[in-house]
């Protein structure tokens, strides 16, 4: 069976520079390799432009200044082609010259009325595409291709609609068919016919040009004449993209399209596609491939009557830029129905395009986009046709609002699937876009709202990270690079592209931020070199960073400092929208109605508040916790080792280590706060265990805490770390004294934390330093091992037991780093 002709389109950008135009004729000798071909070629390069130019030249009488610029795209034409083919190009010259000489006499005869008739401008505007041709049947005859070039005003029949005629299909038919006999025997011959785009002519054979994507229209009218396979869009960008790129760096080529998605986005302006280019495709059910001429191994955007059939996401998000909406307000009930109706009347009588519009539920109100250039036009067109309605004050005056852009969700397959028009709006909530209008048709497959025109590349961001279209992007504003942000900056340095591969989540460092100075970037800053960054960082503005987090793809604060007061941060940062993820326990033990406040403040955003590394550092004690209580479980007793710190340091003494160089080494390895006596005072550790009893609902504060220092009080007086440490070691021997008597009663020095929630004097909390018999479970931790035991009815002969590393900077970076991702994966598929 014969394989049917394939359409190739070329567009000018393929074309119009040498590097181009060798590949595309490679792409053509390859093609026709595998079967029957048929070429249709854009004018080169800026050649429309050009001639747009020398016909307002030309217009002004200026026709020295027309000539020059035929000279400048003749020479363009010969210089491209004998720079891509060297001196097999010779002879084409004189090809360009023949094409060219009946646009040179129209010039010549200095007749400016005659150039300035709509039908003798598109006869000027046709030689682009006329050279074109020629110059491609040149190009693959020099290469070895037996070309013809084909002017498609033989066949291409259209209205006198000139600029933008439409094409005719039953005499453009019939043409076709008288035609297509004789290429079919031509190509048996090894002929190549390469047809001009964007031209045709009316009946009575007068040249016209058919507008935009005028040539893609004329490649999907000729696939149609001679039944093609297929036809392929060659041009600079390797099909549809999910986003544009000048926006979202992650944007992709969309793999597959449906006529029905392909004609929404024609409908949105996307200059690639066009509904009159659809229309012949449709009827034939010939499916078009979009490609790049640059990278032909891309397989580029498929359309056909299927589209994608994946239903879990949307096919790609739109911005028309350049927008006005304008707003028409109704009072009470609506005898108004039809306004709409007779708006779009007025303004299709006086050829305002409008891109969108939508009616108040009760058709008393209407709202529609236009181009922002026709926005005063349009507003005085509206407000004449409404003019009694408003004159009685039953609707408002005509609101105008400029500039907006359009976003747009496509959604075929997906938009079959409930939740979508949620998400989409969700999306756009949760970095504070407003939505000005917006409309959703009943086949879902398309959902198109109004932003500011500032809010574009926020919105169309969001959107695209929510529906995951590519990598889950998550952008984080790291307050403190000390012990733990240091190390999480090498971890997210070092885990990231792991985590683009393996996970398809883009973990950005947005900003870093310490007490003083901050620095920030929202396309990301290389963790790597964050601190180095932020020696030169700008003097500290934290409201002033969060309004930038919030603007990204799912932002989280992460609070890896031990300050005071960060609860207050942290509520402007949900305020905003914005997750946290916290390393720091103070306010979490803060009293009790300002904790209250805190977790309030959550609610309301509706944002995540995770804090696992309060406790147990990269351990999951907390987790652990929340899971007993939501299945129904009692807790009877928690008891453990909360302090990694203090675990290494009873360690360490145990097995014989003066107290002062045990606590030098913690120091050292980074267990320890910056002044050990922050550990050693027992509050870090009291604070742990406060945290874990309010987890179950125990209604304590800080001060009801039972706490006894690791030492004696007075050794903590100390503020200079210098004095603090001599004052440690004339307290040794004491302490080894101490140590030697528990070892004298066969036990073992441990700080434990104990919680009774139902204790016979009511809830308690207390941590102490205790020597416990050698078959406890702390006497089994080694370094800075932490532990929790959990006593509870269904583990009450066993507890339950948690147990790990539990200090240091490296765990509890990892721990803030798993709460990241925790986060992240719970937001996907929202």
């Amino acid at each position: 069976m014969t394989r049917p002709f394939h359409v190739l389109k070329f567009g000018g950008s393929s074309l119009g520079r040498p590097e181009p135009l060798r590949r595309a004729l490679d792409i053509v000798r390859e093609e026709r390799a595998r079967g029957p071909i048929a070429l249709v070629v854009s004018a080169l390069g800026d050649t429309t432009d050009e001639l747009v130019e020398a016909t307002a030249a030309a217009a002004r009488g200026d026709f020295a200044a027309a000539l020059s610029i035929v000279d400048r795209v003749e020479e363009l034409a010969v210089k491209t082609v004998t720079d891509a083919l060297g001196p097999t190009a010779a002879g084409l010259r004189d090809r360009v010259a023949t094409a060219t000489a009946p646009l040179r006499k129209i010039f010549a005869a200095g007749d400016r009325e005659a150039v300035g008739r709509a039908d003798a401008r598109d006869e000027i505007l046709s030689f682009g595409e006329r050279l074109s041709a020629v110059v491609v049947a040149g190009a693959l005859e020099a290469t070895g291709v037996a070309a013809r070039a084909i002017d498609a005003r033989t066949w291409a029949v259209t209205d006198d609609r000139f600029s933008d005629a439409t094409v005719l299909w039953a005499p453009t038919s019939r043409r076709l068919g008288e035609l297509t006999r004789e290429w079919t025997e031509a190509d048996k011959q090894g002929v190549v016919h390469v047809h001009t785009g964007f031209i045709g002519a009316t009946a009575d054979g007068r040249t016209t040009t058919l507008g935009r994507n005028g040539s893609d229209y004329t490649a999907a009218l000729l696939a149609r004449g001679l039944g093609a396979g297929e036809v392929t869009i060659f041009t600079d960008v390797s099909g549809v993209m999910t986003a544009d790129p000048d926006l979202v760096d992650e944007a992709y080529p969309v793999p597959h399209l449906s006529y029905g998605e392909a004609l929404e986005l024609a409908g949105l302006g996307l200059r690639m596609l066009h509904p009159r280019t659809m229309v012949p495709l449709i009827e034939s059910g010939i499916p078009m491939r979009i490609r790049n001429t640059l990278r032909p191994e891309d397989p580029g955007t498929r359309v056909d009557a299927h589209g994608s059939r994946d239903t879990a996401k949307p096919t790609c998000i739109t911005s028309l830029e350049a927008m006005a909406l304008i707003d028409v307000e109704g009072s009470q009930r609506s005898e108004y129905a039809k306004i709409g109706a007779r708006v779009g009347s007025a303004l299709a009588a006086e050829h305002v395009p409008v891109w969108f519009e939508t009616q108040a539920p009760r058709g008393n109100g209407i709202a529609l986009a236009v181009a922002a250039a026709d926005a005063e036009k349009a507003s005085a067109i509206i407000g004449r046709t409404l003019e009694p309605e408003i004159a009685r004050g039953d609707l408002a005056a005509p609101r105008v609002f400029v500039p907006i852009t359009l976003v747009t969700l496509v959604a075929e397959a997906m938009g079959q699937t409930p939740n979508v028009a949620g998400r989409f709006f969700a999306a756009l909530g949760a970095v504070g876009v407003n939505v000005r209008a917006s409309s959703q048709g009943a086949t879902s497959r398309a959902i198109v709202c109004a932003v500011d025109a500032e809010e574009t590349a926020v919105a169309v961001r969001a959107v695209h990270a929510a529906f995951n279209l590519a990598r889950e992007q998550v952008n984080v504003l790291l307050l403190g690079k000390g012990t733990v942000g240091g190390s999480l900056l090498q971890q997210m340095a070092g885990e990231r592209e792991k985590l683009r591969e393996q996970h398809d989540l883009d973990l950005r460092l947005a900003g870093l931020a310490d007490s003083r100075t901050a620095v920030f970037d929202a396309n990301g800053i290389d963790p790597a070199r964050a601190s180095e960054l932020l020696a030169g960082g700008a003097p500290l503005d934290i409201d002033a960073l969060l309004d930038r987090l919030k603007r990204l793809p799912v932002p989280v604060l992460v609070d890896c400092t031990a300050a005071d007061g960060m609860e207050t941060v942290y509520e402007r940062a949900f305020a905003r929208g914005i997750h946290v993820v916290a390393a720091n326990k103070k306010p979490l033990a803060l009293p009790l109605d300002a904790r209250r406040h805190l977790f309030e403040s959550v609610r309301r955003a509706h944002r995540a508040y995770r804090y696992e590394t309060t406790v147990g550092a990269s351990l999951p004690v907390i987790e652990t916790l929340k899971n007993l209580v939501r299945t129904g479980d009692r807790v009877l007793l928690v008891e453990g080792s909360l302090s990694g710190t203090l675990g290494y340091l009873s360690n360490e003494v145990s097995r014989g280590v003066p107290l002062s160089q045990a606590v030098r080494a913690a120091r050292e390895l980074g267990y320890t706060e910056p002044h050990p006596r922050d550990d050693l005072g027992g509050v870090d550790a009291a604070r742990k265990a406060l945290i874990l009893a309010r987890e179950l609902g125990v209604k304590l504060d800080l001060s009801d805490v039972k706490v006894e220092p690791f030492v004696p009080s007075e050794l903590l007086e100390y503020d200079d770390v210098d004095a603090f440490f001599a004052a440690l070691e004339r307290y040794d021997a004491t302490f080894e004294a101490r140590i030697e008597g528990l070892r004298a009663e066969g036990l073992v020095l441990r700080y434990l934390a104990r919680i009774e929630p139902e204790g016979a004097d009511g809830p308690s909390v207390s941590v102490i330093p205790i020597g416990v018999p050698a078959n406890h479970p702390a006497t089994r931790l080694r370094g800075s091992e932490a532990f929790v035991a959990f006593t509870t009815e269904r583990y009450s002969e066993y507890p339950l037991v948690v147990q790990g590393a539990g200090a240091g900077g490296a765990v509890t970076a990892a721990g803030v780093l798993a709460d990241v991702l925790a986060l992240s994966q719970s937001l996907r598929g929202r």
